[in-house]
């Protein structure tokens, strides 16, 4: 059976004590233990939330940046394109340029060969019909 004697006394001094140690050895260390490292977690995570925001910052000012680049270099492309066009179609029309004088020259020129020809023909004409009709005849025509 229970007896309340001294030594219940002593036991519940003995665990009072025992749990004042503990607490003051064990559990207090742990769970400071914990705090610290419940609050360098929290500490951790919001250093990857600002990480994240930074690599989101940095991919947007680099997307801006490609399309910047991007952009610049289609403007430079057109105008080199419009550049080039513009050099060519000058090309094009000096071209059509020397093209048609050398063009009025050969027509002129041709036009004197064909009046050349034309009054070369009319002055042997006559001595040709000449010819024809004493050929035709079988006389002369000369009086």
């Amino acid at each position: 059976m229970i007896s309340i004697d001294i030594t219940l006394l002593l036991h519940v001094i003995n665990i009072v004590v025992l749990m004042l140690v503990l607490n003051a050895v064990l559990y207090k260390p742990i769970l400071g233990i914990m705090e610290k490292r419940a609050q360098r977690i929290d500490t951790l995570q919001g250093e990857v939330v600002q990480f994240e925001l930074d690599a989101k910052a940095q991919q947007a000012e680099l997307d801006r940046k490609m399309r910047e680049a991007s952009a610049r270099a289609k403007k430079a492309l057109d105008e080199a394109k419009a550049q080039a066009q513009a050099i060519g179609s000058e090309k094009l029309a000096s071209i059509r340029e020397a093209s048609d004088q050398d063009k009025k020259k050969a027509l002129a020129s041709a036009h004197e060969q064909v009046e050349s020809a034309r009054k070369t023909l009319q002055a042997s004409t006559t001595d040709f019909a000449s010819a024809m009709a004493e050929k035709i005849l079988g006389r002369s025509l000369k009086a």
